[in-house]
């Protein structure tokens, strides 16, 4: 398999780094073009076209011209919320001939490799991992398969269900005490000659057009807040994380579980209510 491995690498500007702005042409040649995360260039005042200087060493000595070729946007990452990415790009080459005078070994975290046929990644990542024991390869196309994700997942999954149990409890009480508002009502139509099922389905469309409404009402509201809180988060954390989304896929789930709750709880409550003798119901 023909893999192209990118020439850029991630390199962290840690605290043993110092990142001071230059004039041009400084003594060590012709400034070698980096990438500049977003965050970093807004904090340290960075523009493109602009020569810096970068040092291995906290002293700042001996260090490299480096040119501002463009400024670019970290890709998202949960756990680092709240922190500024002081990230920058540079090829293989500089990035090898900054750390080695430093004196100090130095290691890779992670490397991107791009496949000319990204079908095949599963395959790869299988080769990869049989010839290079201990190394761990994953596509970056599916970050729901890391473990974090997969617990923060879970997580929400249990919170839903224990909110779920809890509303449906919380539903079925207030519909009885609805519907128990209305015995006299239920009581004069059985008194007429209305039948049990005629009354439970009239109940029972009313209940799917309430249920629905209240669907209807909750998404809409769950839409119109979505770009507040997204908005306020983004500015929070400076980042592009999208905290809220509300997908189709998640506003038809939304719909499936609250309708049939809720036609459920009118159902349930009103069944109770029909058991009951016609004059009784009538009686105030």
């Amino acid at each position: 398999m023909r893999a192209a491995i990118l020439t850029v690498l991630l390199a962290l500007i840690t605290a043993g780094s110092v990142l001071t702005q230059s004039t041009p042409a400084i003594s060590d040649g012709a400034p070698q073009p980096i990438l500049v995360a977003r965050q970093l260039a807004e904090s340290e005042g960075l523009q493109v076209g602009q020569v810096i200087r970068l040092s291995p060493r906290a002293s700042g000595e001996t260090p490299h011209a480096f040119r501002v070729d463009g400024i670019f946007e970290p890709t998202p990452d949960p756990a680092r919320l709240g922190t500024v990415p002081r990230i920058v790009r540079m090829h293989l080459p500089d990035l090898l001939a900054l750390t080695a005078e430093s004196g100090r070994r130095r290691s890779a975290e992670a490397v991107t490799v791009g496949l000319n046929a990204p079908e095949e990644a599963a395959q790869f990542a299988r080769d990869l991992a049989s010839r290079v024991p201990g190394i761990s390869v994953r596509t970056t196309s599916d970050p729901a398969d890391a473990g974090p994700f997969r617990v923060l997942q879970r997580f929400h999954l249990a919170i839903a269900i224990v909110t779920i149990i809890a509303a449906t409890v919380f539903l079925l009480a207030l519909t009885i005490m609805l519907v128990d508002e209305r015995r006299a009502t239920v009581g004069v139509l059985r008194l007429i000659g209305l039948p049990t099922s005629r009354i439970l389905v009239q109940l029972f469309i009313e209940g799917v057009l309430i249920a629905g409404l209240g669907a209807v009402i909750g998404l809409l509201m769950a839409v119109g807040s979505q770009s507040l809180i997204n908005t306020f988060f983004q500015w929070r954390y400076d980042t592009v994380l999208l905290f809220v989304r509300i997908t189709p896929a998640v506003a038809a789930r939304c719909v499936a579980i609250a309708v049939p709750l809720g036609v459920t709880a009118t159902v349930v409550a009103s069944w109770a209510l029909l058991r009951r003798n016609g004059l009784v119901l009538a009686r105030r």
